[in-house]
């Protein structure tokens, strides 16, 4: 199965091609989100693709969005293949049938210009802040002494900017209020919440959630409402409850696999162009992922 690095739906407007996404206009409300199998890291898009990847984000996304209608509304209207090709050709649209599995036709919004990351566990940039800066992280203050992989006494919002290009810098809680304003406790709330509902369903069925990002977007009604992607191995950290150990890197079921190799591969400085993924490394990351989706849903 070859990937599918890019979408042209004849048509349609494209609006955008973010690191995984493409975006589409269906009619002036309506918007079409359709997952590639790109795959980034370091905020890099790697020359080749992870087959199966894209329909397994859409998939994932379409499981919690359902799920976590209690917590917080979201943006989706249907994944429904048949519904999406009626709804595109209702407005001279043309359905591709590669896009199957991978498309959501979503709610039209007004995204809010930041990445609400809460932080149960210390990891990644997480952790590499901390034993620069430690005991506080981005603002929040947290107990000395602790290891790589730890977990945090309770979870922590460390927001960031939402870059159009290039890497997303960390932000302080206090500079996301200035921007966020009259939204900023709605869109905590809701990360917090978010967050612990799916922490509590991942342990179940043995897997911790470490820790994850969320867009959030303001509909018709000015309310915050979830947007983009939940809960998938591109925007979470998840590790295996079984083999947990504070002290050290996690094994995982998401793209720190990929990572991992990244930093192995001397003289790249992770920016453009990145090094191309040898063949056992795109299986293996397939496979973390078909891994990822199967336990969660099952």
């Amino acid at each position: 199965m070859s990937a599918v690095l890019t979408t042209n739906i004849a048509g349609l407007t494209k609006l955008g091609q973010g690191k995984v996404r493409d975006l589409y206009a269906v009619g002036d409300d309506k918007l079409l989100l359709v997952a590639s199998d790109r795959i980034s890291a370091f905020d890099v898009v790697m020359a080749q693709g992870i087959p199966g990847k894209g329909r397994i984000l859409t998939q994932l996304s379409v499981f919690w969005f359902a799920q976590t209608q209690g917590v917080i509304a979201n943006h989706l209207i249907t994944a429904d293949d048949t519904e999406i090709a009626a709804e595109i050709a209702a407005v001279g649209g043309v359905w591709d049938e590669t896009l199957a599995g991978r498309a959501m036709l979503c709610k039209r919004t007004r995204p809010l210009k930041i990445e609400a990351v809460i932080r149960g566990y210390l990891s990644g940039s997480g952790w590499k802040a901390y034993k620069t800066d430690g005991p506080s992280l981005w603002g929040n203050p947290l107990p000395a002494g602790l290891v790589e992989s730890d977990k945090l006494p309770t979870p922590i919002f460390t927001p960031s900017t939402k870059a159009d290009a290039g890497h997303d810098e960390p932000m302080t809680p206090g500079e996301a209020k200035a921007l966020l304003g009259e939204h900023f406790d709605a869109v905590v709330s809701a990360a917090q919440g978010l967050y612990a509902f799916a922490l509590a369903h991942a342990e179940k069925r043995g897997i911790i959630l470490a820790d994850t990002k969320f867009e959030f977007g303001l509909d018709e009604n000015d309310k915050v409402i979830l947007i983009d992607e939940a809960l998938t191995p591109d925007s979470s950290r998840f590790w295996p409850a079984d083999t947990y150990q504070p002290g050290g890197a996690q094994p995982s079921f998401d793209k720190q696999f990929l990572r991992d190799f990244l930093e192995s591969v001397p003289g790249w400085n992770k920016q453009p162009p990145p090094p191309d993924l040898p063949a056992e490394i795109i299986a293996k990351t397939a496979q973390k992922y078909e891994e990822a989706w199967r336990r969660l849903t099952e």
